[in-house]
């Protein structure tokens, strides 16, 4: 998707080291794991920054090899999930600010190229989520209420 709107090629970047299991060097289990996801959410944190938390902090190489569910999974499992995808709250919140920008500046033509490109990614994502059966079938992305739809 993020070539999509561009003339740019993609990023390359190394790939990880196919694991089976959890290296001898890694000193949490599955449960302590868990307990640290949950206390992070509490504590307002998202999902792909407990993830980097866990990597730099605590020396987990991989949570799914550890507790057998990424993170999402665990939030859901323990009931306090969010009720959006954190792709989708990302762009939500990336298309309210190029909104409140353009009210203040109506002939900002780049932003609101870049609001109209914004909004079709969250339209495709949308579609997506619905064919997933990760968001019901009854939601839907308007503008005007974009903000109530984002609320945790």
């Amino acid at each position: 998707m993020a070539k999509m709107h561009t003339r740019r090629k993609g990023k390359s970047s190394s790939t990880r080291p196919r694991r089976t299991e959890v290296p001898e060097w890694c000193k949490l289990n599955g449960e302590e794991v868990t307990t640290v996801i949950l206390e992070l959410w509490k504590q307002g944190v998202s999902t792909a920054e407990i993830g980097m938390i866990l990597r730099d902090r605590y020396g987990v190489p991989d949570i799914k090899l550890l507790t057998g569910m990424k993170v999402t999974e665990i939030l859901k499992a323990n009931n306090v999930a969010p009720s959006v995808p954190e792709d989708l709250y990302n762009l939500i919140v990336k298309a309210l600010g190029l909104r409140k920008h353009l009210t203040v500046n109506k002939k900002d033509m780049h932003n609101k190229r870049a609001m109209n490109l914004t909004e079709a990614k969250i339209r495709r994502l949308v579609k997506y989520y619905h064919k997933e059966k990760v968001l019901p079938v009854e939601w839907v992305y308007k503008p005007e209420t974009a903000e109530i739809l984002i609320t945790r």
